[in-house]
């Protein structure tokens, strides 16, 4: 049953997601504009209801009974000034209204209703007290609720005389009605402006956090104290804990292979010593090659275990580093091409990078005739791309080639004559900075690594 249950939901269920995933794809992506959202929201809306209810059920309303109150006195006294002709001059008329009613009232005679002016765009008013003349006076009339703004004059054919009325505007219309509006959308102001403040508050230690830990995946010191709400102060408190577990742990791994290596390297040096008191022959120098091929596999493989993690991130000429590569790479007979655009100067790891991209140029050295480098720096990233004419690598093991001591055994062998870790150092180095390698065809036929850092 409650599968038969939920088949039949599915469809509204789907029909009514697809509005809300409309609706996410214009909501802000940011914390503190989505907060804003759910603060800001609620009150509108609720202003929007209450304005709406106001204005429909006191303003308006209000104002019709008032029209209408106005409208009954002048039909009163049209009334009045039919039934009893003996006041001609209408000078009784005029005395009681002003007293008893409050309005200004003379009969102008032998006159015709002027012609009708513009009609306000939107004039409650002017809607309501038309809608009660027409219907509680009955005779031709002429209104005027914008010529003078304190008051309101209407005229009204009787006969071939004119009744001309002059009214304050408060007796029809509920002209303090917007002092509540006001009041309302003031305090609503205030009230939103000390939450805007709050609520920054409040998300700036989020956001510190953020990127304290943006600057620890990128290999930065930060300052960061932990600050805020209590769930705030207890999220910075572990992750001041973690990174210090995470250095703790790097700095015990670098102390193990420190002492690795100069315990095999002792043995090393013994072996050489050994080898060079031996009679010269084609035995010695097979096992010297292989004492040197260890040597250099042993400094690889510490090189990709130790890291780059003690190095503090400085400002670097990216475009200095640069062209030594390049000036390396000419020594060697190869073409090469440098193009930097941007501001040269980057926050990095200078020896870790620089070691990063001697691995990506002495591979494109090492296959290529042509190399390309290209550096770009902008808001958000350093982007470095390497292109050689190679015989490239297949799209199949492009991402297989990082894998420690991985070699091919077709196309283009990566480290060829090395250990299989180059491009394991390379791309290490660079998660290490929060960045990443990527490889691709290059425009020059061969092989293209992009280097993309943030900074």
């Amino acid at each position: 049953m409650r599968a038969g249950l939920a088949r039949m939901l599915r469809p509204v269920l789907k029909l009514g997601g697809r509005p809300l995933r409309m609706i996410g794809r214009y909501m802000p992506k940011g914390l503190y504009p989505r907060a804003l959202v759910i603060v800001i929201a609620p009150v509108v809306l609720l202003q929007s209801v209450i304005a709406y209810v106001f204005m429909e059920r006191h303003w308006q309303t209000v104002t019709q009974r008032l029209s209408s109150a106005v409208s009954a006195d002048i039909a009163a006294l049209i009334d009045v000034y039919e039934s009893y002709p003996q006041d001609a001059q209408a000078s009784v008329l005029s005395r009681i209204a002003l007293e008893r009613l409050g309005l200004d009232v003379d009969i102008i005679p032998d006159a015709d209703l002027p012609p009708p002016g513009p009609r306000p765009f939107f004039s409650l008013l002017d809607s309501a007290l038309s809608t009660e003349l027409s219907q509680q006076v009955a005779r031709p009339f002429w209104l005027d609720t914008v010529g003078r703004s304190s008051l309101i004059e209407i005229r009204i054919k009787l006969g071939p005389n004119v009744m001309r009325v002059l009214t304050r505007r408060s007796q029809a219309y509920a002209s303090n009605s917007h002092i509540f509006l006001i009041w309302m959308i003031g305090t609503s102001l205030i009230l939103l402006t000390i939450a805007v403040l709050f609520l920054r508050n409040q998300i700036r230690p989020i956001l510190r956090l953020a990127d304290a830990a943006e600057a620890f995946g990128k290999g930065r010191d930060s300052d960061f104290r932990p600050r805020g709400a209590r769930e705030v102060r207890r999220a910075g408190n572990a992750f001041i804990e973690m990174k210090r577990r995470v250095e703790r742990s790097v700095g015990e791994r670098t102390t193990m292979l420190n002492g690795v290596s100069h315990d095999l390297r002792t043995i090393l040096t013994r072996f050489k010593l050994s080898l060079a008191l031996l009679e010269r022959s084609s035995e010695i120098d097979a096992v010297e090659k292989d004492v040197d091929e260890m040597s250099r596999m042993l400094e690889d493989y510490l090189a990709f275990a130790r890291g780059d993690a003690g190095e503090a991130a400085v400002e670097t000429d990216i475009r200095a580093l640069l062209e030594d590569l390049k000036a390396n790479a000419e020594r060697q007979g190869h073409q090469t091409e440098l193009e930097v655009v941007g501001d040269p100067l980057v926050v990095i790891r200078p020896d870790a990078i620089r070691r990063l991209l001697t691995n990506l140029v002495s591979n494109a050295a090492r296959f290529g005739d042509r190399i390309a480098i290209r550096a770009t720096h902008d808001a958000r990233y350093l982007i470095v791309m390497i292109d050689d004419d190679g015989p490239g690598i297949p799209a199949g093991l492009r991402e297989d080639v990082f894998r420690p001591f991985f070699r091919l055994d077709e196309a283009r062998n990566v480290d060829s004559g090395g250990t299989g870790l180059g491009l394991a150092i390379a791309r290490d180095i660079a998660r290490a900075h929060g960045g990443d390698i990527i490889l691709a065809d290059s425009p020059l036929g061969g092989l293209r690594a992009t280097v993309r850092l943030p900074v």
